[in-house]
């Protein structure tokens, strides 16, 4: 019993002890926890800091002496540390009752140094860069900036750039930063071919895209660049072409450009699938708004039953309609067009649903990627402002629109939720190219007309957005053997913040004839107010003055005694000098033409009266109109027809009768194969032409990409005929051939859309003239069609 119960005992006793010691282990292992969960520290020690003050690290830390604090919060506080941007390595850690918060600073660029750049300037790339003087260095900043100086070099077309960057350190935790660039040569790119393509050849496609291939004048145009941005921009001008063309389930199944190293050139590829080509259908208007007459909108539909399909014609539709719904009071109506196709018939039904959009608004308007354009340029395209109504139709024309200024090499704008449900924020997002240009033209006409035949040449330096304000000025001078020409021209497109267009052009130029020279100074200040998206209406005060200096053996004045200059120069021109003209003029622009710079499609018509009288010599009015339309008759072979017609008359008031320099003039915008100033009403005794009061023309004009060059280098031909008569005059005595008379040409041309501006080389020859004409068979020079 006693073994038994001393061995009870032992164990009893063995147990309890055992007991408190697990017990007090669980106890110790609480404690650390509890440690590890919370804790205080008395003081905060910051080591490793040169620059930044001790003070600055301790608020980011946020851990304040005398406060619980856990893991997470020095996580947090090494975040922080991180986020700032100085640092290159942070440690917390605690001893006894002190933080210890262990960093490493980056160090301060003292320099950056670009080495070896010849076609990208140092300006330049250092915007592209992070790495500034005075900045804190990073390895992840230096390789960004590696990145973005390969992309700089990428763009100018030097895609085998090699760049070394060498970091050299000061000491004092200061470094240089050097980059050695190596800049190799320049990628070409050797070919642009198309796979899919059954409707258009890739000659046709190549016209539309904006990349080309590399030629013997590419180091000037710069357009032979490859680019993946150029090429999603030129999938998009693909989709818009066959659209508009009624190829509606047009795909971009792929766009890629293969480098041959070896050649260092591009090989782009683009496989598309055009799809069966549409026409339309049964063309509806359904609306479930109460008080809107849905037949009564369908006159301000630009789409048509059994014409082809065109994707532009149904968002002019629906912009219209929205345009008129929100002008009626319903700024939420939202149109939303239904197509259905008919795959049998190859047509398209469409019907325009009008509902009643969900109530959002705009809160605000954000601008990214725009470092010279001011904000307002941007905002103005826009018909919204913050707080009016959402309108999605109205957002994507404002796209277009700043797609139209031709200041961004992409425009992207998107939606973002707004602060309440119902706000939205538009996104506007850009990415700007230059928009300076130079030009060079150069030309040589023939003729008996002194001041007009010869060589010639013209400069002008043109900016479309002047100091990123959306201003255009341009600056130009030229001259041939026996003329000069200055002139200087400003527009504000946006008068007073209205869209209304405001500008002035000071000219001067001057004109040596076989006996007299004369001397033009003047200028112009004009306005004009768009009334539809076709149509404008123009207003303009004009001012000029010419003087005339004759070529005789006595005192140019017609008064002084013993002075007859009558064998020499007509009368009509003695008695004129100096002579001053002041005029107010207005008129109507209509223009519907595809596109401004290589028309396909479209009309561009314009008519103007002017009003002579407001002091001055002039006393007259003055009507003139000309029209153009152009018809693309062959799409594949690209065959484009071109109609002109014009005229004009003028009239003299309050009995003073016309001068000569009051009266029109033949030109080669009335009738090639004549001189300037060669037909109409002349004097008989020196041979003089006076101009004429009246005139009318006509032409008939056929243009075509020459068969043997590749298309993406400009140059097109072109057949024309000319048909035109000057007649009427306001003098009496010896004028001779002042009747009805038509004159006819026709002609061959060579138009070239060159890097130096549009290019236009005619040989016309006279088929129908009247005696005392003057022929000119060749011009050459810059072309101007509109």
């Amino acid at each position: 019993m006693k073994a038994t119960s001393r061995f009870k005992s032992a164990a009893s006793a063995a147990a309890i002890s055992a007991g408190l010691i697990f017990s007090g282990a669980g106890a110790l292992q609480f404690v650390g926890v509890t440690q590890a969960v919370a804790a205080v520290v008395s003081n905060v020690s910051v080591q490793g800091n040169e620059r930044v003050e001790a003070s600055t690290i301790r608020d980011y830390i946020g851990i304040v002496p005398g406060r619980n604090f856990t893991n997470t919060d020095i996580d947090e506080a090494v975040k922080r540390l991180f986020e700032t941007g100085l640092f290159s390595d942070v440690r917390i850690s605690q001893s006894g009752s002190t933080l210890v918060v262990q960093v490493t600073e980056y160090a301060i660029v003292n320099q950056v140094v670009f080495r070896g750049n010849r076609r990208v300037r140092d300006n330049q790339l250092t915007t592209a860069t992070q790495l500034q003087p005075r900045r804190a260095f990073s390895q992840a900043a230096l390789d960004a900036d590696m990145e973005a100086i390969r992309a700089a070099y990428q763009r100018v077309g030097r895609g085998d750039v090699v760049i070394r960057p060498e970091v050299v350190n000061l000491g004092a935790n200061r470094v240089n930063i050097v980059y050695d660039i190596q800049e190799g040569g320049r990628t070409r790119i050797s070919s642009i071919t198309f796979g899919g393509n059954t409707a258009f050849s890739d000659g046709r496609l190549r016209e539309v895209i904006t990349t080309k291939r590399s030629h013997i004048l590419s180091w000037i145009t710069r357009n032979d660049i490859y680019d993946e941005d150029r090429l999603r921009a030129d999938e998009e001008a693909l989709r818009t072409f066959y659209y508009n063309r009624g190829y509606a389930d047009f795909q971009v199944i792929s766009a890629v450009g293969e480098l041959d190293e070896e050649r260092n050139e591009y090989n782009i590829v683009f496989t598309i699938n055009e799809g069966e080509r549409y026409s339309y259908g049964a063309i509806e208007i359904d609306s479930t708004i109460p008080g809107v007459d849905a037949q009564a909108l369908r006159r301000l539909l630009d789409v048509r039953q059994g014409n082809t399909y065109r994707a532009r014609e149904v968002e002019n539709s629906l912009v219209a309609l929205t345009e008129h719904l929100a002008g009626m009071g319903y700024a939420f109506a939202q149109v939303t067009p239904r197509g259905d196709r008919d795959f049998n018939n190859r047509t398209i039904s469409i019907v325009f649903q009008i509902d009643q959009g969900p109530r959002a608004y705009v809160e605000r308007i954000e601008i990214r990627g725009n470092t010279r354009t001011r904000d307002y340029v941007i905002r103005r395209e826009f018909d919204l402002v913050e707080g009016d109504a959402f309108n999605q139709v109205l957002v994507q024309r404002a796209a277009r629109r700043l797609r139209d200024l031709d200041f961004f090499e992409t425009v992207n704008v998107s939606t973002a939720p707004g602060s309440e449900a119902d706000q939205v924020v538009l996104v506007v997002e850009v990415v700007e190219k230059a928009t300076g240009e130079f030009s060079l033209g150069a030309g040589y006409t023939t003729g008996q007309s002194t001041a007009q035949s010869g060589f010639s040449v013209e400069g002008a330096i043109a900016e479309r957005n002047f100091l990123g304000r959306g201003q255009s000025i341009r600056v130009s001078a030229g001259g041939g053997q026996r003329s000069r020409d200055f002139a200087f021209s400003f527009t504000e497109p946006y008068f007073l913040g209205q869209r209304i267009s405001a500008g002035f052009d000071i000219f001067r130029s001057t004109r040596q004839f076989d006996k007299y020279s004369m001397e033009s100074t003047g200028g112009t200040v004009r306005f004009g107010l768009p009334i539809t998206q076709a149509l404008t209406a123009n207003l303009a005060y004009n001012f000029v003055q010419d003087q005339y200096r004759f070529r005789g053996n006595c005192d140019p004045d017609p008064t002084a005694t013993g002075c007859n200059l009558s064998p020499i120069l007509s009368d009509a021109i003695q008695n004129q000098s100096p002579w001053t003209r002041s005029s107010v003029s207005a008129g109507l622009s209509y223009n519907t033409i595809d596109n401004m710079r290589d028309p396909r499609t479209g009309i561009f018509a314009n008519f103007n009266t002017e009003f002579a009288g407001l002091g001055g010599n002039a006393r007259f009015v003055k009507f003139t109109g000309r029209g153009q339309y152009y018809h693309l008759l062959q799409e594949e072979l690209d065959l484009v027809g071109v109609l002109t017609a014009g005229g004009g008359h003028v009239s003299s008031l309050g009995g003073g009768g016309l001068r000569v320099f009051d009266l029109f003039n033949s030109s080669e915008r009335i009738i090639r194969g004549f001189d300037y100033n060669g037909i109409g009403p002349r004097d008989s005794a020196t041979g003089d032409h006076l101009g004429a009061t009246t005139y009318f023309h006509g032409s008939a004009e056929l243009q075509f990409p020459f068969p043997a060059i590749p298309r993406d280098f400009g140059l097109r031909g072109a057949l024309f005929a000319d048909a035109a008569t000057l007649y009427g005059s306001p003098f009496t005595g010896q004028v001779t051939g002042d009747a009805m008379a038509w004159r006819a040409s026709v002609g061959v041309g060579v138009m070239w859309a060159s890097p130096f501006g549009p290019l236009r080389l005619d040989y016309a020859f006279p088929v129908l003239k009247q005696n005392g004409d003057r022929v000119q068979n060749f011009s050459f020079g810059v072309s101007t069609r509109f």
